[in-house]
């Protein structure tokens, strides 16, 4: 059975409503004056956990989302509708990612939501531009294209017990043995990298048994696959601390454990726990077993003896095992229900819009303009208005673009691109 469950998912979110060009037109009301309404927001695209589904699986063929365009505005102030959200069911213990690995969300609880694309911003209506110098603005915005973003989802089940140990102390063979799992294991450290995931029947309970990788000393901070291992060992009800017998100081190694689960927090150190003495078949290891099973009783501590190998000890290992997941509760997420996870919306500075343009010479010969808070308002200008291209001179002459095309080499009818609008250069366009 599959631990860790991956999926790939594109989201788009609504693009904003249109502002309206519109005037007021009233009998007996000669100079109605400009009215237009703004256009509506986009729809989101929200990820949301709830309980009940168990997999990834649904996104094995749906890969693709796409969140409600809103209205448009309309004449006598009238704002467009918003665009309807559209929100996406995932598991409980998601952890979403961006393209680049970037952890962006965890969605461990029902309820809890993350907004992973913005619906676009409506453009404002006529309404909006009319000044002591401009009474009657032929011109409004277009709508911003919504977020969208390639995400990873990575469901990490949270599991009822967790077998914890340094590498090579046996825990893919004890999980093996006690779920019937069917693990890699090899007789060198590491073998296990990712967690392995076994399901232990007993009477008409389920328990969850994750094997996860080894840690080492100093994984509270970060060393080897540290903090990825105790993150998953957080979530589980019951601990199994799996001691290598056969090694030289078994219980120094015991109180290594427990430091790693002490430093680290999370209340770690005082899960409820078994201690286990693991390759009780091999030659020598009366002493070292006897040692750990003093140090364990002294902490009161509940102790096994057991041998993966052989399957000694191991019924009787399983039963400890159900009988304690019974009498103890699931563990308390910190986070709350209905908690909204929101990326911070990048704003606009007045330092950006004060920096020159930079222009690009494409290899076809003709010129990109970049300067993203020029982009973005070149992209809001409706040029079916009829006022529109005195809105975009407005704005080459405010970033000087038309002496900075030509300072590139730029000349009479060469292609420009702004963004999605391409024009033909024209010097006398600002004049």
């Amino acid at each position: 059975m599959k631990f860790v469950d991956i999926a790939d998912i594109y989201v788009k979110a609504g693009r904003g409503g249109n502002g309206a060009l519109s005037f007021r037109r009233e009998k007996f009301v000669p100079k109605g004056g400009p009215d237009g309404g703004d256009g509506g927001k986009g729809g989101d695209v929200i990820l949301e956990a709830v309980g009940g589904i168990v997999t990834l699986a649904d996104f094995e063929y749906d890969r693709r989302f796409q969140a409600g365009h809103a209205g448009h505005g309309a004449g006598a102030l009238r704002t467009g509708a918003n665009g309807e959200d559209l929100k996406i069911f995932v598991p409980c213990g998601t952890l979403v990612r961006d393209e680049d690995d970037n952890i962006l969300a965890d969605l461990v609880v029902p309820g809890q939501k993350f907004i992973a694309a913005h619906g676009g911003r409506g453009g404002k209506g006529n309404s909006h531009f009319a000044n002591s110098s401009r009474r009657a603005p032929k011109f409004a915005e277009k709508g911003d294209a919504g977020e969208e973003r390639a995400l990873k989802l990575e469901l990490k089940l949270i599991a009822d017990v967790g077998l914890a140990g340094f590498p090579n102390a046996g825990k893919s063979s004890i999980l093996s043995a006690i779920s019937g799992a069917k693990p890699k294991i090899a007789g060198y450290p590491f073998t296990t990298l990712t967690p392995n995931l076994g399901v232990l029947a007993v009477d008409d309970a389920k328990v969850v048994i994750a094997d996860l990788p080894g840690l080492i000393e100093g994984a509270h901070e970060g060393k080897g696959l540290g903090l990825q291992f105790l993150r998953h060992v957080e979530r589980t009800r019951i601990l199994l601390h799996v001691i290598d017998l056969s090694q030289t100081n078994p219980v120094e190694s015991f109180h290594a454990l427990i430091n790693e689960f002490k430093e680290y927090g999370a209340d770690l150190a005082s899960r409820p726990c078994i201690v286990i003495g693991n390759k009780i078949d091999i030659e020598g290891t009366q002493e070292n077993l006897k040692a750990l099973r003093d140090e364990a009783e002294s902490l009161s501590l509940p102790f096994m003896a057991v041998s993966a190998l052989t399957g000694e000890n191991i019924p009787e290992l399983i039963k400890n095992i159900a009988d304690m997941v019974r009498k103890t509760p699931a563990v308390e997420i910190v986070q709350s229900e209905n908690e909204v996870i929101e990326l911070p919306r990048k704003k606009s500075s007045a330092k950006s819009s004060r920096e020159p343009v930079k222009i690009l010479r494409l290899s076809d010969g003709s010129f990109r303009v970049e300067h993203e808070n020029f982009e973005k308002a070149v992209s809001r200008i409706n040029f079916e208005h009829e006022d529109a291209l005195q809105k975009f001179s407005r704005l080459l002459k405010a970033l000087s673009v038309e002496e900075a095309l030509e300072a590139a080499g730029a000349r009479e009818g060469d292609k420009v691109y702004i963004g999605d609008v391409e024009f033909d250069f024209e010097p006398e366009i600002s004049s």
